[in-house]
């Protein structure tokens, strides 16, 4: 799937909350079929461009292109991940309904779902392995099986870009590393902006990584180093590498 088309254009960005500039002078573009580690310290701006990108909010200046277009025509082809479910885990939901949500700007405003919704909905489960979850309550279900709940949810509109916001926050090392070798087989078809506070982790799988803390800087993978990502922390930093168990 990997070509040259630029999905995510963003140059000379600057934002601020209440006169405080989170992001200087971001540029970055992504290509069709990258896979994007983001990472970065607490308040750097990480959650703060991914939401520039979905056109949630609007830079002070500086230009966004998604797809070619301003963020808020292109969302119809992204998908996004929260760090945490936007539900009441206390509410009778089952999986599959939660999934279906996803399909809302899709299906028609009278009349319910159709049979192409419901459909869209069986292949994002079967995607992401939790097919068998369906009937189940949401707020029963473990943290990895939320995370890929919400992932259905973001898939099953069928996006050509997926944005996750540290979509692994609450799970342990086993169903982490799950989560990744999922989000590394959706990446043949679909290319992925990844929020992460583990940049050992998200080495393994992702082709690049920026380094947010206020500005940005952007490389390959193998390019980065201990001093590059001690310069984004702003201190010493302990980078692991973790090997996967096949």
């Amino acid at each position: 799937m990997k070509t040259n088309d630029v999905v995510i254009k963003i140059d000379g960005v600057d934002f601020s909350y209440d006169g405080d500039l989170i992001l200087k002078d971001i540029t970055l573009a992504v290509k069709e079929g990258d896979f994007l580690g983001v990472v970065g310290p607490n308040g750097s701006g990480k959650s703060t461009l991914l939401k520039i990108i979905l056109g949630l909010i609007h830079p002070l200046r500086g230009m966004v292109r998604v797809f070619g277009q301003p963020p808020e025509h292109a969302r119809h082809l992204i998908g996004y991940v929260p760090q945490h479910a936007d539900l009441d885990y206390s509410f009778p939901i089952s999986v599959r309904d939660v999934v279906l949500i996803g399909r809302l700007g899709k299906a028609p405003c009278l009349g319910g779902y159709r049979k192409d919704d419901r459909q869209a909905a069986e292949e994002a489960m079967q995607e992401v392995e939790i097919y068998n979850l369906r009937n189940q309550r949401f707020g029963t279900l473990s943290g990895g099986q939320k995370q890929r709940v919400l992932m259905a949810r973001a898939l099953v509109g069928k996006p050509d870009l997926l944005l996750l916001d540290e979509p692994t926050t609450s799970v342990d090392g086993r169903v982490e590393q799950d989560i990744y070798e999922l989000l590394k087989k959706l990446n043949e078809k679909v290319t992925i902006v990844l929020v992460s506070h583990d940049v050992g982790f998200i080495s393994t799988y992702v082709n690049r990584v920026a380094c947010v803390n206020r500005s940005l800087s952007c490389d390959r993978t193998e390019h980065i180093t201990g001093d590059v990502i001690e310069a984004c922390y702003s201190g010493p930093v302990h980078m692991l590498k973790h090997k996967c168990e096949l």
